[in-house]
């Protein structure tokens, strides 16, 4: 999953970055509004956290100019302000949940994935696709009931590929879901996470849309011979 941080302390960001890392998101760093508006303008994101103290345009702004041009990814509100008054401004204005500083990543990680789960209509972290079971809380794979070794981006790719079923996503698109902003990467890198999920999970689950990118089709395919 991308997600996009906007932060203006140093330590907090980097410190948030680095944990929601570990939790397997690409993350994407504004130090302020501008900044941030910049990316909502020009990138894809798919959860947002935004603290609202910011310097120049405030967070609560950039709240409104990325609901009004469209965007519809979840956004978690991360600011030191407590007051209810600010807490309701902060949901009214388009924010879906809200936390306050200081706080355990921990807490924020469960939100976020919380977050995840409304937004594709689920109730459960778990994600089932026909015998395959991912579960993004214990960073899990099952396949017919056996456990399935991934790397981390092979199981980032897979949980993005599942939170988007039914839908075609572009190479750009999963390359920006695992590595974000990083630059550094080689041209098939996609293809050979893709390869690699096929011959671990079922080869029939990932679908090629030639041209295009990849999918996971909503109905689960039959097993092929």
């Amino acid at each position: 999953m991308r997600l996009l941080l906007v932060e203006d302390d140093a330590m907090l960001g980097a410190a948030v970055q680095t944990g929601l890392q570990q939790e397997g998101y690409a993350v994407d760093w504004a130090r302020d509004g501008a900044a941030a508006q910049a990316a909502l303008r020009k990138e894809r994101f798919d959860l947002v956290v935004l603290d609202l103290g910011l310097p120049a345009i405030s967070g609560i702004d950039v709240l409104r100019y990325a609901r009004s041009i469209g965007m519809t990814a979840p956004v978690l509100i991360l600011t030191a302000r407590d007051a209810v008054a600010d807490r309701v401004a902060g949901l009214d204005a388009g924010g879906d949940d809200y936390l306050t500083k200081p706080f355990d990543l921990e807490e924020l990680a469960a939100r976020l994935r919380a977050l995840l789960r409304r937004a594709s209509g689920r109730s459960d972290n778990v994600i089932q696709y026909g015998d395959l079971v991912l579960n993004p809380v214990a960073w899990t794979v099952h396949l017919a009931g056996e456990p399935v070794d991934l790397s981390s981006k092979e199981f980032s790719l897979l949980h993005l590929l599942l939170q988007n079923m039914g839908k075609v996503l572009t190479r750009e698109r999963m390359e920006k879901g695992l590595y974000g902003w990083q630059s550094d990467i080689d041209s098939n890198t996609i293809e050979v996470h893709v390869h690699h999920l096929r011959r671990k999970l079922r080869r029939e689950y990932i679908v090629t849309v030639r041209g295009v990118g990849y999918m996971i089709p909503l109905q689960v395919p039959q097993p092929t011979p």
